[in-house]
Formats: structure tokens, sequence, C-alpha cells
């Protein structure tokens, strides 16, 4: 892979570490958090070599858009020299949002404001910009962690499911919600929220689906009543994405063969009698099989002792429900730690403590935040909490002397935005 040309932030300027010192870093998984930390390491000089269990970086898809907000997630782009590349991927006018009644009826709008506080782009194309800023061969593809074994004096033995091993020095768990690394430091296990996304893709959609196309806009559109309802994203390519969003048990979606698509559109179609047609079509017209996608989270304050050589960023050390901070707190999660090793080349120890030490009380504030988020969106308030948030009339008490208004579209994508996305 080639290097783009980058902005450069004051972060890695000039900025290289010892290499009579210097510990190399494993990463297991290939996600946004461990990309953006093995970017921050490369660019200041620290060996690493990241594994990831699919066959290669086009193996499957990687979700929908995202919106990162300044203070985390472009934050962390910044810290890689990514800013430059990450400005060329954006969806400039995809944050605009809207909210719908059942029968269709516009409740409430907001155009995209053209503010970099929270823009639009799709997964993939963060993704794809952190992969081609690494040398060639710093990921290794099809390598499913097994089991990772400790060796003592913080090293540990990786097993894949090819057979092969490698021995790690400092060992990161980037691998999300199911992650194999986090049993080296924490017993617990996700459990089920109670809430799942069931995923579908309308595409060219201006000719082959106007009607859902004229519903969802040219943004994010919302239409929820409590406990069920349509999340939709209208993403670059002619393509809507949605998210419909069903508060069931797990036995419930059992009874479902998501084997068979043309069953499984019905099954979902019919909790949604009477809704309107345009809204309904994106479930039975979708152009791609329905993918279910049952959210689980962590505890709230999830933390664990300092055992050496090993820590996790991302959904690996605090998957919660999506409230719109996941991705972004996972690259700034894969970013700070890229830099705390860096600057203590002699002494990893320290610099995971002092990573984790902010990791977990930025965790602990984002999962409560996120089930604030849910709850307004989706709990006993739908859409009216929403419809309150657009039009000024809900969200955080405003300060004292502040104006009243109608928010802006980065304002309420600061709050709400990125819901859609299950990390």
């Amino acid at each position: 892979m080639t290097t783009p040309s980058t902005s450069t932030s004051p972060s890695t300027q000039g900025a290289t570490t010892d290499a009579r010192t210097v510990q190399p870093v494993t990463v297991v998984g290939a996600g946004l958090g461990g990309l953006v930390l093995a970017r921050v390491l490369h660019t200041r000089g620290v060996p690493v070599t990241v594994y990831d269990a699919d066959a290669s970086a086009d193996a499957r898809t990687q979700g929908g858009q995202l919106d990162l907000h300044e203070h985390n997630g472009q934050l962390a782009l910044e810290m890689a020299g990514l800013t430059e590349a990450y400005r060329s991927i954006i969806h400039w006018g995809g944050a605009a949002q809207r909210v719908l009644s059942t029968t269709g009826e516009v409740l409430a709008e907001l155009p995209d404001d053209g503010s970099m506080s929270s823009p639009e782009a799709l997964r993939g194309d963060i993704r794809r910009i952190l992969l081609d800023s690494l040398p060639a061969g710093t990921v290794q593809w099809g390598k499913k962690l097994t089991a990772a074994t400790p060796l003592g004096g913080g090293r540990h033995q990786l097993t894949f499911a090819d057979g092969s091993t490698a021995t790690s020095e400092v060992l990161v768990g980037a691998d999300g919600a199911w992650s194999r690394v986090r049993p080296l430091l924490s017993a617990e296990k996700p459990t089920y929220s109670g809430m799942a996304y069931v995923d579908t893709f309308l595409h060219n959609v201006d000719a082959n689906h106007p009607a859902a196309a004229a519903a969802v806009g040219t943004g994010a559109m919302y239409a929820l009543i409590p406990g069920k309802g349509f999340l939709a994203h209208r993403e670059a390519g002619d393509v809507i994405h949605t998210y419909v969003v069903l508060d069931r048990p797990l036995d419930w979606f059992d009874n479902i063969d998501f084997g068979d698509p043309a069953a499984t559109k019905a099954a979902i179609a019919a909790e949604f009698t009477g809704w309107a047609p345009e809204l309904v079509s994106l479930i039975t017209d979708a152009d791609t099989a329905p993918v279910l996608r049952a959210i689980h989270q962590l505890p709230d304050r999830h933390r664990w002792e300092r055992i050496p050589g090993v820590t996790l960023v991302g959904d690996a050390a605090h998957v919660t429900v999506p409230g719109g901070e996941g991705a972004n707190t996972a690259l700034l999660d894969g970013a700070e730690l890229g830099r705390l090793l860096a600057d203590h080349p002699g002494d990893v120890e320290t610099a995971l403590a002092a990573y984790e030490q902010v990791m977990f009380d930025r965790a602990e504030e984002e999962a409560s935040g996120a089930h604030e988020t849910v709850e307004l969106i989706f709990g006993s308030g739908a859409p009216h909490a929403l419809v309150a948030l657009f039009t000024g009339g809900g969200g955080d008490e405003e300060e004292e002397g502040e104006q009243e208004g109608s928010p802006t579209s980065s304002e309420v994508g600061d709050r709400v935005g990125g819901v859609g996305d299950s990390h």
C-alpha cells in the first residue's frame, strides 16, 4: 500500500522513537480503532503488525455512514495525519435529517448545514484511507485468532485458525465485541441489549425506488414508534441503507429463517402493517438479503486491573448500544494509545496505565450517553422526543442567556447522529 499525501498534525511532526528501546506492537483486528493505532505508531517509528480474520480488505462490507465528531473521531484522524484524506471522502449533504410519522408525514426536518462538526462519510471509505496510509504487509489477512496465551513478562503467544503462531511484546485487542483478547483482562462478556437491527439496502434508488428515495430525502430519516421503526440513510452512490429497529427477544428472531430472504422480508414487514407503503418498501423491495444485527453491550463501567503487555481499544473494551459515538471513541482510543506508546518507548506499562485511566472514564461516560440517546430516539416518547429535539424543544437545557431557536443539523447530529451504525 502507498501512503497518500496527507496533512501532518503537530502530534506527528518530527516525533520518532529510539529504535534501541522500542517494543514492537501487535494489534488484533483491522477495524477503525486498530488501524488508526497502527497508523499513529507507524508515523512515530514504532514497528507494528495487525492481524485480521478477514481474507482480504474487501472480504465483507464495512457498515454504513459515520459522522465523525471534531472532539474524538476527527481529532484521531488529525493525530494520524489524515485530515486531508478524510475531507476528500465526506458525503456533503448527507447530514440532512428528517423525522416521519408512520403515515409518511414529515414531522420535523433539518437541512445539512455544511458544518465540519460531524459530517458523514462511509465507514468503508474511512477504513480505506487508513489502510492506504500503512506500508504493505502491515496488515496480515486471514489470521483468525483462536487463542492468546501469556508467556510471562508481558509477552503472549497468539494462535491462529490456520495453525500459525506469533509472539507479541505488546498486544492490543481491537477485535470487536466478541474479542478473543479480552479474556486476558476481563471475564465480562457482552449481553443482549433487547434491541436489534435488520439491515437492508436499496440501490439505484432515484430510478428504481423513487417513492422510498423521496421519503428518505438526502440524509438521515427516522420513522419510529416505541420499540420499532426505521432508520435510513441516503448514502453516496445512489444507495439507501436502512436499519429496521425492533425491540424483541433473541428467540423471536430465531423463528425467522434469515437464509430465506423472501420469507424474512415478509416476516419483518408484517411488524409494520398499516405503515406508509414507501416506508415498508424499505424492507419488501430491498435489493439485498436482510441481515440481523443483534445489539450487545458490556457493563457501562467495564474495567480491569492492569495486566502487563496487553490492553483493548474500541468495542473490545466498551461495546455498548449505538448512541453515535462507537466508531468515534474507537478511533480516539487507538490514536491516544499509539501516541502514548510512542512517547514511552522504554516503559510500556506507564503508557498502558495512562491510556486505560483516561479510556475507562471516557467509555463509561459515553455508554451512559448512548443509553440516553437510545431512549430519546426509540423509547416511550418516540417520535415526539426526537421531534422536540429537532425543533428546539428538547435535548439538553439551554445555558443561561443562550438564544432559543431551532438547532442546526450538526447540533442534532452531535446528539443523535450515528445511531444507525451498530459498531
